[in-house]
């Protein structure tokens, strides 16, 4: 395990993210708390020291759990929670990014996460309605507090975060250092906007759903699946995986790597994501997924194995970004010397060319 920083910041953590929204049987398809120790233990073996939850994951067990898990070694890991989401008790002020469900969110995690505080706190979902500056004078009152090392945002459109994180700069209050997306070989759209903003920004991406709700395991386009751990999985991602003749080619297509490098498919999905620069979240209902996940960090794609994953998952970035490509366009923004500028600032325009 390699370990980064994360966004612009010193916090150092694991390449891979533990993600521990199957940590409690709540919701009926998760893992007993025997089970999600041993997953956690396996990662933390790996030298994985970087844990995600939230605060209504399985109704609040999957923080119980980590509580206890992390409690002999609370300083070595890096644990990251989310506020937002309501836990169903029809509150008007129990879900929301205001002051008030921030405050009382946190307070109610520090109890079931049983720290003293969160080394990353995570706005889960952007609710359009609460202020930019309430959300970010909130957060940067916890930090100041010391309930709250770091921040990060999820979920959310690429020019809220630039709203925000620009109006905590002037305003000199805790800016958001990380980003946590949905992205795969399954879902490319962060490429039009999101990632660039953060990487424009120094933001550190994590990708939810590495494994395209289990698309890209080779579950739907392989024989070793039970009919049982297939009906799991498409609980647990019921309308979220969409599992179009597009999304199986590009399922199909990994599985094609896999065979020829002698490696499982979501290792080589999860090797991609790596290749791209971002921390994938990678979570399990049992130890022996983990423990095949962990497996990526070995897995070496070759720049064709990378170029044929590319192609086949390619999506349209739509406008203004295609018609930026245009020689046309170029000619006249640069004035036919486009390819003769060597600032780092156009380096994604030439990949991307």
């Amino acid at each position: 395990m390699q370990y980064k920083l994360l966004g612009k910041s010193g916090l150092r953590v694991s390449e891979l993210c533990l993600g521990a929204l199957t940590f409690g049987e709540d919701w009926e398809w998760g893992s007993s708390q025997e089970e999600s120790q041993k997953i956690y233990q396996a990662f933390r073996n790996a030298g994985g020291n970087f844990i995600d939850t939230a605060n209504i994951y399985t109704n609040g067990t999957s923080e119980k759990f980590l509580g206890e898990f992390i409690a002999s070694e609370r300083e070595a890991v890096v644990l990251a929670t989310k506020y937002t989401n309501g836990l169903g008790d029809n509150n008007p002020n129990g879900a929301g990014n205001q002051r008030k469900n921030m405050l009382q969110s946190v307070e109610a995690s520090l109890k079931r996460l049983n720290t003293e505080y969160i080394d990353v706190l995570w706005l889960h979902i952007w609710d359009f309605m609460t202020p930019p500056e309430e959300v970010m004078r909130g957060f940067d009152d916890l930090v100041r507090a010391g309930k709250v090392l770091y921040i990060g945002i999820s979920d959310a459109p690429a020019w809220v975060v630039s709203q925000c994180n620009t109006l905590a700069e002037l305003r000199g209050w805790t800016q958001f250092i990380g980003l946590q997306i949905e992205y795969s070989l399954i879902q490319r759209t962060p490429e039009r906007e999101l990632l660039p903003m953060a990487h424009t920004f120094d933001i550190g991406v994590t990708a939810w759903s590495p494994l395209g709700g289990g698309l890209l395991t080779g579950k739907y386009t392989g024989d070793n699946t039970t009919g049982e751990e297939r009906r799991l999985d498409h609980q647990m991602m019921e309308g979220l995986v969409d599992q179009s003749d597009r999304h199986l080619s590009i399922a199909k297509e990994v599985d094609k790597v896999a065979q020829e490098i002698g490696k499982s498919s979501s290792q080589v999905a999860l090797s991609w994501l790596l290749n791209k620069g971002v921390i994938p979240i990678i979570g399990a209902r049992k130890v022996s997924h983990i423990e095949d996940n962990l497996q990526c960090l070995d897995v070496k794609l070759s720049a064709e194995h990378i170029q044929q994953l590319d192609k086949v998952s390619q999506i349209e970035l739509g406008f203004p970004h295609d018609f930026f490509q245009l020689d046309l366009v170029r000619n006249f923004a640069y004035n036919g010397v486009f390819d003769k500028i060597s600032n780092h600032r156009y380096s994604q325009l030439k990949t991307s060319k």
